[in-house]
């Protein structure tokens, strides 16, 4: 049982750091564009717009996807509730394995979006 809680608790790591961070960056993204935090590439830091926007963005989909990334993870560990230490470790694995591909999935969905809003010095291309 205590086994059973550790993997369950490790499953649930991944989406709570995304929607963590994605709450944060979504409500509030970093003031300054900085190396430490945020939603960090080249594009998204090129001037204050760029920065703002990435970081909103990635906030909504990090929260969105770490959302339905908890749901999905919990189901496979609660039908392993009662189940061996080697069944638990290997759904459990599997599942925080899984789990990178949403995390991971966010920044080819940012970089489209922010190629398609700003040019490639970071200008916006449609300002309204």
């Amino acid at each position: 049982m205590g086994y059973w809680i550790f993997m369950t608790a490790m499953c649930l790591l991944i989406p709570g750091i995304l929607m963590g961070f994605g709450s944060v960056c979504r409500n509030k993204a970093p003031e300054n564009i900085n190396l430490l935090y945020g939603y960090r590439t080249s594009m998204s830091m090129k001037n204050q717009d760029t920065w703002e926007f990435a970081n909103k963005l990635w906030g909504k989909l990090a929260w969105k996807w770490g959302l339905i990334t908890l749901i999905v993870s919990l189901i496979p560990m609660l039908a392993v509730f009662f189940a061996g230490e080697d069944t638990v470790s290997i759904v459990g694995s599997v599942i925080v394995v899984l789990q990178l591909i949403p995390l991971l999935a966010t920044i080819p969905v940012v970089e489209r979006a922010l190629k398609q809003e700003f040019d490639p010095d970071g200008r916006q291309r449609n300002p309204n």
